[in-house]
């Protein structure tokens, strides 16, 4: 009976392992454009138009709302360790800049070292000013000479 026992074990064991491995494989994530490099490299500044990029790559991740307004293309792949924040491994950001009439004038790619990241600083906004507590904020007004509609004069019925 003890040699079931230790083969029974030694599978449970061996399940329980491979579970544990399975968590920590990485999850693979696409986001935005999906790039085809032919489609990209066949626009050409001075011959392509708006019309003719709209076409070829599609509608734009974003536009931009100066510069004659910009058109982005913004492709990234990421992963990420069970609960983890995602990591970007790569990423292409395709910029296409037009004249005022339309015409595309340059292209320009960025890669992954365009990418800040930006750390919040605790869970609260700092202010400026005088800082109230809790028990400031709920009896803070009481006393206070015309808090709540307690005015001179002022209202629609009074001359």
């Amino acid at each position: 009976m003890s040699v079931t026992m230790n083969r029974l074990m030694t599978i449970a064991a061996l399940g329980l392992a491979g579970i544990s491995a399975g968590a920590c494989t990485p999850l693979k994530s696409h986001q935005g454009y999906i790039v085809d490099a032919d489609l990209v490299n066949s626009v050409q500044p001075g011959v392509d138009n708006r019309a003719s990029v709209l076409q070829t790559l599609g509608k734009p991740s974003f536009t931009s709302q100066f510069n004659q307004g910009d058109w982005y293309y913004i492709s990234r792949d990421s992963r990420n360790f069970a609960y983890n924040n995602p990591k970007a491994k790569t990423q292409l950001t395709l910029r296409i800049s037009f004249s005022p009439s339309g015409v595309v004038t340059g292209i320009a790619k960025g890669d992954v070292d365009q990418i800040s990241a930006i750390r919040p600083w605790g869970k609260t906004t700092p202010t400026l000013g005088k800082h109230r507590g809790f028990f400031d904020e709920l009896f803070g007004n009481i006393g206070t000479v015309g808090a709540i509609g307690g005015g001179q004069g002022g209202g629609r019925d009074t001359p």
